[in-house]
């Protein structure tokens, strides 16, 4: 019985310790457009920024988020994440974990 007491305040412990270094991973939600990481979120003016950041991602850039008039760019860590090419140039909402500092989505929403 003894041995069974101290076991959980053993594991009750390192529950404890462990749970002010490791990340719950909540959700957080960011505004923006999807992009590419090689024009962030500067296309060049006159051209069609959905059609150029399908072009850069078939090319092997990466999708990004660009936010902030496209001031800050978020790296996206899930690049299959199915509704990334649909909204290719797209003004979205993105809800998911800020992970390694890349965004993890778990869903886009248009704006």
């Amino acid at each position: 019985m003894k041995r069974l007491a101290l076991s959980c305040v053993v594991v009750t412990a390192l529950i404890a310790w462990a749970g002010g270094r490791v990340s719950t991973g909540a959700e957080q939600t960011w505004s923006g457009m999807i992009s590419d990481s090689q024009c962030g979120g500067d296309h060049g003016g006159e051209v069609d920024v959905r059609e150029c950041t399908l072009k850069c991602t078939r090319q092997g850039d990466k999708y990004v988020l660009a936010t902030e008039n496209g001031v800050k760019v978020i790296p996206i860590a899930n690049q299959n994440f199915a509704g990334l090419a649909e909204h290719a140039g797209h003004t979205v909402k993105v809800t998911g974990e800020l992970k390694d500092n890349a965004i993890v989505i778990s869903r886009i929403d248009m704006l």
